[in-house]
């Protein structure tokens, strides 16, 4: 069995679309727009509470301008 280390997918998740979405200047409220979600949902995301389907990924990645994987990427420690 793979262990994900020290970060489960869903917070990988969490981070890497909020810092992607800061790093593109966009509100949650854009970003969502863009995706067809709500900003609510979008917000619950980001803060990790809810597991966003493949469906979402994929959308979430697209208004991103980004491949879905860079998403769920586990980020690198910093040193």
């Amino acid at each position: 069995m793979f262990a994900i280390p020290s970060m489960d997918l869903k917070r990988a998740m969490a981070t890497n679309v909020r810092r992607t979405r800061h790093e593109k200047e966009l509100s949650q409220e854009e970003l969502a727009d863009r995706a067809g979600l709500s900003a609510r949902y979008l917000g619950s995301i980001e803060r990790a509470t809810v597991s966003a389907s493949v469906t979402v990924l994929g959308r979430l990645a697209q208004a991103l301008h980004v491949d879905a994987c860079e998403l769920i990427r586990i980020p690198q420690r910093r040193r």
